[in-house]
């Protein structure tokens, strides 16, 4: 039964990868005929709108997909995280199989709009996906074997922190693109998305920042299956 849900699961978020890449390949069709890059094209404010609230609606509905196949609190927020994971991967996956792009990892793409746009070279989300699989699959064995297992509050903190960092160093650049420009774009906004940002080619990705992060939600997930091998010996 476990090995089942998480093939459903992955299933189910590897065809929103799929959905995810349609969406982006007709957007890309209206607004990047010659091939995505920066600078960014300005999408009028009822598009950006619509797409700032699709991307909520996919995670409301990844985060459903974990609730309906969890049996705990911490299995459904560990299958939400499978799901978010695979997803993502899979994204990258069908667009470079539909278009050829990213033409490597180290392609710069805007990630996520919420709640402003973030930059960064694919490799890092992917990286970020292949641990968030490897802890999460790790997390519903346990939860599987044992609906007690918890997760220590010195390991949240460590991914909170993690996540926090890698987020932050994601959303730096647009930040401080902005910071002279006294404006963002926000959902009420009546400019066009990327009105802000239409002169902007990402340079810099913030590595120590990103790097930091990861180490920190590396080392949760390495102690958390550390500790569990050391009890099964014991």
């Amino acid at each position: 039964m476990l090995k089942k849900t998480i093939i459903w699961v992955c299933v189910f978020a590897t065809a929103m990868g799929f959905m995810e890449s349609a969406v982006v390949i007709y957007l890309r069709e209206l607004y990047y005929k010659t091939g995505f890059d920066f600078p960014l094209r300005t999408i009028p404010p009822f598009i950006g709108r619509v797409e700032f609230l699709r991307e909520a609606a996919t995670i409301i509905m990844l985060a459903g997909c974990g609730i309906l196949a969890g049996k705990t609190r911490l299995q459904r927020f560990a299958y939400f995280v499978l799901a978010f994971a695979v997803w993502d991967l899979f994204y990258y996956v069908f667009l470079y199989a539909c278009l050829g792009w990213p033409q490597s990892l180290a392609t710069w793409d805007i990630l996520f709009l919420i709640p402003v746009p973030w930059v960064g070279p694919v490799w890092a989300p992917c990286l970020l996906s292949l641990l968030m699989i490897a802890g999460a699959v790790f997390v519903i064995v346990q939860t599987h074997k044992d609906p007690r297992y918890k997760v220590g509050p010195n390991l949240w903190w460590l991914i909170i922190a993690g996540a926090f960092t890698c987020i932050v160093s994601f959303m730096l650049d647009y930040l401080d693109f902005t910071y002279d420009k006294n404006r963002m774009w926000g959902i009420t906004s009546q400019e066009a998305l990327f009105s802000d940002i239409s002169t902007y080619v990402p340079q810099h990705f913030n590595y120590p920042l990103f790097s930091i992060g990861f180490a920190f939600m590396l080392a949760a997930v390495s102690i958390a299956i550390y500790k569990s091998f050391n009890k099964t010996i014991l």
